[in-house]
């Protein structure tokens, strides 16, 4: 059996390793199934192109992971295979709470529910002939009135995950385009040490996704991959992408003693963001004698009310300590901001952006409010919006709280990025002095999304 499994190019300007793909290669060809992966996020490739790539490979199924943010081209990829009359699966976050508007809108002929590499195996050992595997549908199955979908068989000990098929998504063959923007050394090697969140923060979908229960690989497991990153493929610096890599104490500072204790020369960073409440002096100092230089914190609002409102269960206080922790010890700390939660209003948004510039944050994200399919407020606010498939993700409001308007929240953006980065020079000499030319495009990509700057209609940067 041959699969090829698809990242669609989207409007995007953070290009890293699909590690998701990545680990369903390596599981699929662990069970005997050629998988081969195409990123067209990475390679810029258009639609056209992609087709033909695809059909040279003549394979008995194409694999598409699915994120709301580029759910639109997700959908267009599948039409245009089935076409083509190729078989089509679809995974991720988007088909598992929208199983059955996927299939409808696609035409593709099985969604995967849920973690796929046990189901996509399966599934692709069985001939594509689905006889009761658990997380995976047709649109014939949902005929049924009475189906309720359950998600797909996990993998529990993540030990017994082959390491991601690296040498289909080599580091060095990705732009200079990282999670965080900015990055000490390149090339830069993905990897999660965990899977899973038991937090119940209302904006994000990983818990439902999750079942609010987290699994975690050994630390020796972990040290393996980043020694075959660094020793095969030059990488010189990691990024943890885990939801919650120092959710167990003991989970992250054996991994930072082992990192120490073996000398692996690379520096790492979490720009995924980790919990503020979950961090001291000490850890911190662990952390950064083992390599680390970077980290986020996902702050939100500098509002208590709207934090507890989505369940945040942090207190303002206590991130902002934590902020001062990591910058005295010399970490460079970001923190993450969301306009357009429920309670915002113009003096809440006013106070996020003061609390900001006033505090020894190195760096800031201001996004905008996306009711994301599977999250709690997808579901409180069902009927009160109407989803917008084809909006710039994270760019552009869809519900719009009282007492703000959609032109307030989209001016509040682009405000607290100027006033956080440029009213700061300190900030943005330092900002400068980290950037490597090849990151400039990017960079002014991010300014245009941002309205920072102005570009002409049509014109790519």
């Amino acid at each position: 059996m041959k699969i090829v499994l698809i990242r669609p190019n989207y409007d995007s300007h953070i290009i890293t390793p699909p590690l998701g793909l990545g680990y369903l290669a390596s599981y699929l060809k662990k069970h005997g199934v050629n998988a081969f992966i195409i990123d067209a996020l990475r390679d810029n490739t258009n639609k056209h192109r992609l087709i033909q790539q695809i059909l040279d490979l003549c394979p008995d199924a194409v694999g598409i992971t699915c994120l709301t943010a580029f759910y639109k081209e997700c959908i267009e990829l599948s039409q245009m295979l089935k076409r083509k009359n190729i078989r089509v699966i679809m995974g991720g976050v988007h088909p598992t709470f929208q199983p059955r508007e996927t299939l409808m809108d696609s035409g593709c002929d099985y969604v995967i529910l849920g973690e796929g590499e046990k189901a996509l195996a399966a599934l692709s050992t069985n001939n594509f002939v689905n006889n009761g595997i658990t997380g995976v549908y047709s649109l014939e199955d949902f005929e049924n009135c009475d189906l309720s979908p359950q998600k797909a068989e996990r993998v529990v000990e993540l030990d017994e995950l082959p390491f991601p098929d690296w040498e289909q998504i080599p580091p060095k063959s990705y732009p200079k385009a990282p999670h965080g923007a900015v990055v000490k050394n390149f090339p830069i090697g993905v990897i999660t040490t965990t899977r899973g969140c038991p937090y119940t923060c209302t904006f994000c979908a990983s818990p439902k996704f999750y079942d609010r229960k987290i699994r975690f690989r050994s630390p020796e497991n972990v040290l393996e991959e980043i020694k075959l990153l660094v020793d095969h493929y030059g990488v010189r610096e990691i990024h943890f992408e885990d939801d919650n890599l120092i959710q167990r104490r003991d989970h992250i500072e054996e991994l930072c003693g082992l990192l120490i204790s073996n000398r692996i020369n690379v520096s790492w960073a979490c720009p995924n963001g980790i919990r503020a409440d979950k961090v001291d002096g000490p850890l911190i100092s662990l952390m950064k004698k083992s390599g680390c230089y970077y980290f986020a914190y996902g702050v939100e609002s500098a509002n208590q009310e709207i934090l507890d409102n989505i369940k945040k269960n942090e207190k303002i206080e206590t991130i902002e300590a934590s902020i001062n922790l990591a910058a005295n010890a010399g970490i460079s700390c970001q923190g993450f901001f969301i306009f357009g939660l429920p309670g915002e209003n113009q003096q809440t948004i006013d106070n996020t952006i003061r609390f900001a510039k006033n505090s020894k944050l190195a760096r800031a994200q201001f996004i905008l409010l996306d009711v994301l399919t599977g999250s709690e407020l997808w579901d409180t606010l069902k009927g009160k919006f109407i989803p917008d498939w084809s909006k710039k993700s994270f760019k552009e409001p869809e519900w719009i709280p009282e007492g703000v308007t959609k032109e307030i929240l989209m001016k509040s953006q682009s405000r607290a990025f100027f006033e956080f980065y440029f009213k700061s020079p300190i900030r943005l000499f330092k900002l400068a002095l980290s950037l490597k030319p090849a990151q400039i495009k990017f960079l002014l990509h991010r300014f245009a999304d941002y309205r920072l700057i102005k570009t002409k209609p049509g014109s790519e940067l």
